[in-house]
């Protein structure tokens, strides 16, 4: 143990000297939306914004200029303002006072007109929020924005610091992270293998990027960002000089949105179906499929062969993805589309790979890494950890208890979630009895007659 803390030290103080630039080597820089003045730099026209403009009217009554602007996510000044303008003019919208100075703070009001032209647009599409980007745009910031993971051995034992995991699967994990590429994980339940992925993603891919609010595709919208899966963040402060600050009157495209990278898990409710545009026929536009939201991050594929899908085809499914760097979706209108697939995906399963996938299926696989059950060390490091967390007592004579009767002597496997899930039923019953939680023989026993099911 020594010497592999004096390695992680060591390897700990490299990664600060290349962060800092001690190396030569310099952080990558955060990709940026570029500046937005004009309809042209939005590359939408301008019916299109103002077929959006007059859903929200529709569905609100009332905005201001400004409220309009901060709703599109469109600068008012030199986008906005030339769309309200439009709607004055053909009569769908009048101004009805004024919230403040400019333009920007007019109240704008819809017509019957207007009303009537809400209508015919909804009929197409009730999409009325953010508005959208080109495909081209978006695939273009997913490819500027890869994310190059370089993690050393000091970087996955803090990732992994509140977990019990063996120097073994460490150096196989690491690897595999830095890859980039598929990553296999098996064994038996109950062992870590979600909460490892979990970790490892928040570790490597927990950085930011940016994300379109939606995208436009010859008029039909699909909408990126999701606020389950996307964690925003707020964006930063005005530059100061010399640090990238944006010249006078120019304004970053806000149609885009900061978030962390996602760490995107389906597991036996995933379908082919939902691997591809999900299409709302109520609605009338697109939702972005699990990977396209996952695009830049991880996507983990948990209790990989539960799926209603038979194994095999959700593979087949990966083939192009996986080796060709992009996928291919389909519009209810047949089109196909081809966007860049930059995702780290992770396939997680407690079944045998063997009846799962056929040799020729796991080749395709770069990483197999089995996560197998926990040594007694191991099992009494987690332990005691739980024991910690929950307030109970730990001693060696209540684990030795607990080892020979439930295990040893009934031949049970160890599981890494043991220790929580007994703890959890112990301390569930001690406070029922009104009985301090310690390991005593008595609430052991209730606890493990309550939690484990021969089966």
């Amino acid at each position: 143990m020594t010497e592999r803390l004096a390695a992680v030290q060591q390897a700990q103080a490299q990664s600060q000297a290349r962060q800092t630039g001690g190396e030569g080597i310099k952080p990558r820089s955060l990709w940026k939306p570029p500046t937005i003045a004009t309809i042209e730099d939005t590359g939408i026209n301008m019916i299109a914004l103002a077929d959006l403009a007059i859903k929200i009217l529709y569905f609100s009554g009332f905005k201001t200029g400004y409220q309009m602007a901060e709703i599109i996510k469109l600068p008012f000044t030199g986008i906005m303002d030339q769309v309200m303008e439009l709607l004055k003019r053909e009569k769908w919208v009048e101004v009805k006072g004024t919230g403040g100075f400019g333009e920007g703070a007019f109240q704008y009001v819809i017509t019957e007109a207007g009303s009537n032209k809400a209508r015919e647009v909804l009929d197409r599409s009730q999409y009325a929020g953010p508005a959208p980007v080109t495909l081209e745009a978006y695939s273009q910031a997913i490819m500027d924005q890869q994310y190059k993971t370089s993690v050393n051995q000091a970087e996955m034992v803090a990732a992994l610091r509140h977990l019990v995991v063996s120097e073994e699967i460490l150096n196989k994990v690491g690897p595999a992270v830095n890859s980039a590429a598929s990553i296999f994980l098996y064994g038996p339940p109950g062992n870590g293998k979600t909460t490892i992925s979990e970790a490892v993603g928040r570790l490597v891919l927990g950085k930011d990027m940016y994300i379109p609010y939606a995208i436009d595709i010859d008029g039909q919208i699909v909408q990126i960002f999701d606020s389950v899966n996307h964690e925003p963040i707020e964006e930063e402060v005005v530059e100061k000089p010399g640090t990238g600050q944006l010249k006078k009157g120019a304004k970053r495209d806000p149609r885009w949105i900061r978030i962390r990278r996602p760490v995107i898990i389906v597991g036996g409710e995933l379908t082919l179906d939902g691997l591809d545009l999900v299409y709302d026929s109520t609605n009338k536009f697109y939702e972005a499929p699990f990977q396209v939201k996952a695009n830049g991050g991880m996507f983990l594929i948990d209790d990989f062969g539960r799926q209603q899908v038979r194994p095999r085809d959700l593979l087949n499914r990966w083939i192009v993805p996986l080796e060709k760097r992009v996928d291919y979706l389909t519009l209810h209108t047949g089109r196909k589309l081809e966007v860049p697939f930059d995702v780290m995906i992770v396939f997680s399963t407690n079944l045998e790979p063997r009846d799962l996938v056929d040799e020729a299926f796991l080749r395709r696989i770069r990483h197999k890494i089995e996560i197998g059950d926990p040594s007694f060390e191991e099992f009494r490091e987690i332990f005691k950890r739980v024991c910690v967390a929950k307030g109970v007592e730990y001693t060696d004579k209540g684990l030795a208890y607990l080892l020979q009767e439930w295990y040893i002597s009934q031949d049970r496997k160890l599981r890494a979630v043991h220790p929580r899930d007994i703890l959890n039923q112990l301390v569930d019953i001690a406070d029922y009895l009104g009985v301090p939680a310690v390991l005593t023989k008595d609430l052991i026993d209730r606890a493990c007659h309550s939690y484990f099911v021969e089966i």
